[in-house]
């Protein structure tokens, strides 16, 4: 699997496209004034305990106060304490230090946790443990094995007691040397960390991660990773800077771009952008999948649309079942959709297309950074499953809710605010005296009521025994209108 990465630099925002065997298939935005919060460590402060939900609200400095649960708070006194109530961990005024895990989504606030952890290159550093685990994605026991023997051996070479470690995906295959750079640079962090920690009362931020152009340096290098293109000749040299300090040996994988077509125009990747805003993604096949997100969860429904296969209907549904999953978790990943993720596949009769559909999807969500759980198919025949979310959606970040219809996705009919005026003016009828009406409406509907509901304007007037004017307001949407009192 080759894989390019495309950085598209502005002083408003930077845009990160990771692009497969010539797909998009992830996509990363940071703007100038709306940042993500994830991985920074805030000095906060404790402004309400809520016992019945076992989690506390702290004032970090935002907008919103961020929401902590009991089980992310450190209660490392021994395995008794496992299940202590908030009330007995934290109280109302208390400073506090905490990393946010989960950027504020919707009306909700940031997620928070005490267990710190400080990412490098290769390591994830964890000063409440000394636990020294492997990433899942590095195979084969002898690796793993070696790669905990390094970090212990370097641990103790540099005389560093406390801590434990995560080896990322990255450090498969690195030396010893590789090692200690990344304990130094992660203990040269933590001990300026601890000291802002000391010093400020707070609110107030006390570690930021990277900006997102440095970020791509630091977790998106793997080993497929042929180019990193930047078309900022400032960011470039910034990422050169930061590589050469860190990570030399990964140097000849970054490019500047110069190109006068803009290089979000190398792979379409603007065309994915603006067909990942929509609900209906078209397989080749000629079927497609509906997806829908709301609050509670993402649904996606397959359909065969067009399809009709070749030997029989079973075939037909199996076929195209089996092309959406590679559409569906393109597009989890691409829209960076999370939470409860419902799946309604074809009906399949035949139980080893249910089993191959189902495994197919597994082994897809490997590749996916994002940690995934299928729960399995449910009595009703659907495919529930889970997505980390980290982040907003490519949805939440680059639209906002549709003033007309107020998010529901659907606006009343001409005719159903038709009805709505006829029974408007009956209700001021019987208020008030007034020689006649005028009607203020969107040009849909006036339209409407001077063509096919002009015998039930006339039957109303003659029931008032008052006339009715009608006038178009352009700059009323379908849903609006005025009736005035003449």
């Amino acid at each position: 699997m080759n894989s390019e990465i495309l950085v598209n630099v502005t002083p408003m925002e930077t845009r990160v496209a990771v692009v497969e065997n010539g797909a998009v298939q992830e996509l990363y935005m940071e703007r100038a004034q709306t940042r993500g919060i994830v991985g920074n460590v805030y000095r906060g402060k404790v402004v309400r305990v809520l016992p019945g939900m076992q989690a506390a609200f702290v004032d970090i400095g935002l907008d919103r106060a961020a929401f902590i649960h009991a089980s992310d708070i450190d209660q490392s006194r021994g395995e008794n304490d496992a299940h202590k109530p908030i009330q007995s961990l934290v109280r109302e005024g208390q400073s506090i230090t905490v990393q946010v895990i989960k950027d504020p989504i919707g009306t909700k606030g940031a997620r928070l946790t005490t267990h710190l952890s400080i990412p490098s290159r290769y390591l994830v550093y964890m000063p409440d443990t000394n636990h020294i685990g492997v990433s899942q994605r590095i195979d084969g026991d002898e690796e793993r094995d070696r790669l905990r023997t390094l970090v212990t051996k370097v641990k103790a070479d540099e005389e560093i007691e406390k801590g434990g470690y995560i080896l990322r995906t990255a450090a498969e295959g690195i030396g010893e040397a590789e090692i200690q750079s990344d304990l130094n640079y992660l203990k040269r962090v933590f001990r300026v960390l601890g000291e802002r920690i000391k010093e400020i009362e707070g609110p107030a931020i006390i570690y930021e991660d990277l900006p997102l152009y440095l970020r791509v340096a630091r977790d998106l290098v793997r080993a497929d990773v042929e180019k990193i293109r930047i078309d900022s000749k400032e960011t470039f040299t910034k990422v050169i800077d930061f590589v050469r300090k860190y990570t030399p040996e990964v140097e000849p994988v970054f490019e500047y771009y110069p190109g006068e077509r803009p290089i979000f125009d190398l792979f379409s990747v603007e065309d994915e952008i603006g067909r990942a805003l929509g609900r209906k993604v078209d397989l080749k096949s000629g079927g497609y999948l509906i997806i829908d997100q709301t609050e509670a969860m993402t649904t996606v429904d397959v359909n065969t649309g067009a399809f009709v296969g070749h030997r029989n209907l079973e075939e037909t549904i199996f076929k195209t079942n089996l092309e959406a999953v590679t559409s569906i978790v393109r597009q989890l990943r691409l829209r960076n959709l999370g939470g409860i993720i419902i799946i309604d596949f074809i009906d399949m009769e035949d139980s080893e297309h249910q089993r191959q559909v189902l495994r197919m999807l597994e082994k897809y969500l490997e590749k996916d950074h994002a940690k995934s759980k299928v729960t399995g198919v449910s009595e009703l025949g659907l495919v529930e499953m889970t997505r980390k979310r980290t982040r907003e959606s490519l949805e939440h970040m680059l639209t906002e809710t549709c003033g007309v219809c107020n998010g529901r996705g659907r606006v009343k009919s001409a005719q159903t605010v038709c009805y709505e005026v006829f029974r408007e003016i009956l209700r001021e009828e019987r208020a008030y005296n007034t020689d006649q009406y005028l009607v203020l409406a969107s040009q849909e509907v006036v339209d409407r009521l001077l063509d096919e509901e002009s015998s039930n304007v006339a039957d109303l007037e003659d029931f008032i025994g008052k006339p009715i004017r009608f006038q178009v307001e352009p700059m009323y949407t379908q849903e609006q209108f005025d009736v005035i009192l003449q």
